[in-house]
């Protein structure tokens, strides 16, 4: 992909607590993404996926390392800082879906995009159809499905039209069609944005689908 890289991982450590020993799950991690790329991350279960995107998300802080957004650092930010940083530049799609359980499908979907100040009507329009929500836009969350859950969860990250878009494994619970019409959906949204886009996902067939496959095996990006 031509131009600088957008987001930029250097030196990247965390180590958790396991009883009274401390385990490093990432050991050094270097990762640089470009605007309108797109980037499949896998690795074995365990490997630090999730942990290294939660870092890069500013949901919780390395041990050392630097991450950079274009040329802030995340990493340095205070917790108000981080807040309005995935409020208003990151699109976050994790295994939890997150809905809001009193607001509707309608409303879970242009949540962020009113905090950030960017709903687009048109484009919440075309998620709710090419996501197939419409007729589900007046329920709660405890009324659908695992998999409508899921694609409510991922129209919400899509609906801010963020330069970073950061997925956990964001089809797990969908059928094939539905995966390829989702992964389809965020391809669009790089080509019409220039937003990058970082996929956690066990799936090699997907992967293959995305500009550039990383694998993280014993701490390290490879």
């Amino acid at each position: 992909m031509p131009g600088a890289p957008m987001l930029r991982v250097t030196g990247l450590t965390k180590s958790f607590s396991s009883g009274p020993d401390r385990v490093s799950v990432l050991r050094g991690v270097d990762f640089s993404l470009c605007p309108g790329e797109r980037v499949a991350l896998t690795g074995e279960s365990g490997s630090g996926k999730s942990t290294l995107l939660h870092l890069i998300a500013g949901l919780d802080q390395p041990d050392s390392g630097d991450i950079r957004f274009g040329d802030e650092a995340v990493s340095a930010m205070s917790d108000a800082a981080r807040a309005a940083f995935r409020r208003d530049r990151l699109g976050l799609v994790f295994q939890q879906f997150n809905l809001i359980p009193s607001l509707s499908v309608a409303d879970n979907l242009a949540f962020q995009s009113r905090l950030a100040g960017r709903q687009d009507n048109a484009w919440h329009a075309e998620l709710i159809e090419r996501l197939g929500l419409g007729h589900l836009q007046k329920r709660y969350p405890e009324q659908l499905s695992g998999g409508q859950q899921q694609r409510v969860a991922i129209g919400r990250a899509l609906a801010v039209k963020p330069l970073l878009l950061l997925a956990d494994e964001p089809t797990g619970n969908l059928d094939e069609a539905t995966a390829d019409e989702v992964l389809a959906l965020a391809s669009d949204l790089v080509r019409r944005t220039g937003c990058g886009f970082l996929m956690v996902t066990h799936s090699d067939r997907l992967a293959a689908t995305l500009d550039r496959q990383v694998h993280l095996r014993a701490g390290l990006i490879h």
